[in-house]
C-alpha cells in the first residue's frame, strides 16, 4: 500500500505493473488474511497504524478480487480502470499534431505488440494492456530466472520506451500541464 501510493503519484506504469503482482501475491496466499499477514505484512516488521492500514489494504484488495471474480486470474477493475484511463489518453495523444515524438514512438512499438498479441492470444486485448501484458510477462520471467531470448528483449525494450513516455504524458495530464489542443 505504501508502495503502490508513492508509485501511483510518480509513475502510472510502474504503479500498475506493482498492483498486478500485488494481485497475484494475494491468489498465491490463497487470499487468505492469516496467510497475507504472515507474508506480506510481519516481514515488514511494522506494529502500530501502519501494520493496521496495510492490513485493512489487503483485506479490501481480497474483498474486491471475490467480489469481481477474479480470485484465480484477471484484475480488479480499479485496475481495467488505470489501462482504460491510459487507452483515452493514449488515442488523444495519437490525434494530437502536437505529438509527433509520441506516435513515433508508438509506431516503433506496435510491430512488437502486434507479435506479442499473436503469440499470447491477446486478440480481446486493447494494445495497452497488450503492452503491460508484455511487460508483467518479461518480469516474470526474469523473476523465474527464465532465459529470455534476445528477440523478446528488443521487443519489450521498445514497448517499455514507448509506455514510459505515455506514463509522463499521464502524469502531465494529472497535473494539468498537458495541452494537446492549443497550438503553441
Amino acid at each position: 500500500m505504501f508502495v503502490s501510493r508513492e508509485l501511483r503519484k510518480k509513475n502510472i506504469a510502474e504503479y500498475l505493473l506493482y498492483m498486478w503482482q500485488v494481485e497475484d501475491l494475494l491468489r498465491a496466499n490463497d487470499l487468505s488474511m492469516e496467510k497475507v499477514r504472515n507474508a506480506l505484512i510481519e516481514p515488514y516488521g511494522l506494529y502500530d497504524a501502519n501494520a493496521q492500514e496495510l492490513f485493512c489494504w489487503y483485506e479490501n484488495l481480497i474483498d474486491m478480487m471475490r467480489q469481481e471474480g477474479v480470485k484465480e486470474s484477471g484484475h480488479l477493475q480499479i485496475n481495467k480502470n488505470v489501462i482504460i484511463n491510459m487507452t483515452d489518453l493514449h488515442l488523444r495523444l495519437l490525434k494530437s499534431p502536437k505529438m509527433p515524438f509520441y506516435s513515433a514512438a508508438y509506431y516503433k512499438a506496435l510491430p512488437f505488440i502486434v507479435e506479442f498479441r499473436t503469440k499470447s492470444d491477446g486478440r480481446d486485448k486493447n494494445e495497452i494492456e497488450n503492452c503491460f501484458d508484455a511487460l508483467y510477462m518479461l518480469w516474470l520471467m526474469k523473476l523465474q530466472k527464465r532465459e529470455i531470448n534476445e528477440g523478446t528483449l528488443k521487443a519489450t525494450a521498445e514497448i517499455s520506451k514507448f509506455i514510459s513516455m505515455l506514463s509522463l504524458y499521464f502524469k502531465e495530464e494529472e497535473e494539468g500541464k498537458l495541452d494537446l489542443d492549443s497550438e503553441d
